[in-house]
């Protein structure tokens, strides 16, 4: 034993990817190398106290999770094993698919006779939560005539409600963690997935489906973006991953969710919410199999025709795991330590998410958002190198803007969307509308340099004006509190209006300068109820900011 690496002997056949209980407790253990008559595996819990000569059973399974509606609203490890009412620690060999006890409501939608394919709706559940309408499917592989099937009534996870072409069918079922979910068809992501912050929905959208990576140093605001993200996105159901970071923010995260409204339905956030929490105290391997454990569940619920979102924090501290695993096997390491593997497996997660048509024939989405925390801000090492291959969009965060209190610090020349040009259902003009704010930035950013040699006075009229636009645009649209009850969410709607407000008091700017009017009687304007709007303005308020704009346009007017 080295850590979490075990070796055992064994005489009966093993598989690789097969679990196997450890020791008098049933620690939890993968294969991950057989040679000759002796095992490798990797411990899911800490092997203290595990000694030469304890036992190994087998499970003649690979690692498999408990999928049930009941996960809504829960707290897991990496595992799925729940974390609700256990104390400061599991306890060594807790299981990883605990019996459960809650019942619900079945109402069926086949009867007995009926013919039914893999991924039919065999009735419905109630009792889950009042954000998400939750399903009974036939399972994958499960096609035929429906020889049973229950009536109306409240039932446990474990009973039988229907029996297919001879096939139990209960609420609960079981799938393999490292194994994605059959569909009928992978569609191409363009419905747009609104997170309610300005700088992403304006500037960088993300579709339906899509991959994001979001690379930052210490202290950019990668764990608060992301939860901002979980609080506001409408999606039906969040995923949140906590893969190796801080207890405490995990614990943040919780009580913030756990007491938010879901504007929907009036409900609490967190019932649409699964929580999957291995922090930095907890087992490391462990850690590497929560954010496959995540993607399982997030397909569990899209394959009900839903729309799901994995947010895993971060991918960096998974890497690590795998890193420091590989380095206790002896394998060669690859650029800085990492296994040579870690381009596929990385690859290999973001391949899970998807727009596609399920087994049932209706619409569905995984869409993964991916942290990612490089050692000393450098953006070049692997993990951050191999994420930008692989996902769609980028939220490059930037440090000096976090440190300017810019937030969320999404650095616009660092970032970028594939999915910019795919979404069907963004506001009327939004393809023009980022294109002139992205302009604007641009020309901002160019003069900056000059105006840090030179100084402001130095520029011509013109030039001081586009400094003063992207100043503008800055505080006015892409800046966000997420501590404001107004400003903490922002719907498309409002995102544009304040964009055109900002980009029509620009112009109106451009054209007084160009018109004679000095520069400095312009600069000298107030601007502040255009700058305000933001909190002014309520989350879906575009008629205020449209009033703010009209106050600093009859303002600048009068300069003409």
């Amino acid at each position: 034993m080295a850590g979490p690496l075990v070796e055992v002997d064994y005489t009966d056949g093993l598989a690789m990817g097969e679990l196997v209980l450890l020791g008098e407790a049933g620690l939890t253990a993968e294969v991950v190398a057989i040679k000759g008559e002796v095992a490798t595996l990797q411990a899911y819990e800490y092997t203290g106290g595990l000694a030469p000569g304890h036992p190994a059973r087998r499970l003649r399974k690979p690692l498999s999770v408990r999928l049930t509606p009941g996960l809504l609203g829960g707290v897991f490890d990496g595992l799925l094993r729940p974390l609700t009412g256990v104390g400061d620690r599991l306890s060594p060999g807790a299981s990883a698919s605990p019996p459960g006890e809650r019942t619900w409501t079945f109402s069926p939608r086949a009867a007995a006779g009926q013919h039914v394919t893999q991924g039919s709706v065999l009735g419905d559940l109630g009792g889950a939560t009042r954000s998400v309408h939750t399903l009974l499917l036939a399972p994958p592989g499960c096609t035929g005539l429906v020889d049973r099937i229950a009536p109306e009534g409240r039932y446990g996870e474990d009973e039988v409600l229907a029996v297919v072409a001879g096939t139990e069918v209960r609420i609960a079922s079981e799938w393999p963690v490292r194994v994605p979910r059959p569909v009928r068809e992978r569609l191409v992501a363009r419905e747009p997935l609104t997170t309610g912050q300005r700088v992403i929905d304006l500037l960088f959208p993300v579709a339906r489906g899509s991959t994001v990576g979001v690379p930052g140093g210490f202290g950019t605001g990668k764990t608060m973006l992301l939860q901002q993200i979980a609080k506001w996105c409408d999606a039906d159901v969040i995923v949140y991953v906590g893969c190796g970071e801080r207890g405490n923010e995990m614990a943040d995260v919780i009580d913030e969710l756990s007491q938010l409204e879901d504007p929907r339905t009036g409900g609490r956030l967190s019932d649409r919410t699964v929580t999957v929490a291995n922090t930095s105290n907890m087992p490391m391997m462990a850690r590497e199999a929560s954010v496959h454990t995540g993607a399982t569940v997030a397909e569990y619920f899209r394959d009900m025709g839903l729309d799901a979102v994995v947010i895993a924090d971060s991918t960096s501290r998974w890497a690590e795991a795998l890193r420091e695993f590989a380095a206790r096997m002896g394998r060669l390491p690859a650029e800085e330590g990492y296994p040579a593997d870690l381009a596929s497996g990385l690859a290999a997660f973001y391949e899970r998410a998807a727009a596609v048509r399920t087994l049932g024939d209706t619409p569905g989405s995984v869409t993964v958002i991916g942290a990612v925390s490089p050692a000393g801000g450098d953006l070049t090492e692997p993990v951050t190198a191999h994420t930008e291959r692989f996902v769609r969009c980028l939220w490059s965060l930037d440090r000096d803007l976090a440190y300017a209190r810019h937030y969320p610090a999404v650095s616009w020349p660092d970032s970028f969307s594939r999915d910019a040009a795919a979404p069907a259902g963004e506001p009327d003009g939004a393809a023009e509308r980022r294109g002139r704010v992205a302009a604007r930035l641009a020309e901002a950013d160019r003069l900056a340099g000059l105006v840090e040699l030179l100084g402001l006075a130095a520029l011509p009229p013109r030039e001081r004006v586009s400094v003063l636009g992207g100043r503008l645009i800055r505080e006015g649209v892409l800046q966000q509190n997420a501590l404001s009850p107004r400003d903490a969410y922002c719907t498309p709607r409002k995102t544009a209006a304040l964009a055109d407000a900002l980009l029509a008091v620009v112009d109106r700017c451009h054209a007084l300068v160009d018109a004679g009017t000095e520069v400095e009687t312009v600069e000298a304007v107030d601007f502040t109820p255009v700058l305000r709007a933001r909190d002014t303005a309520g989350p879906d308020d575009p008629t205020a900011v449209t009033a703010a704009r009209d106050t600093v346009l009859t303002r600048l007017a009068e300069q003409a």
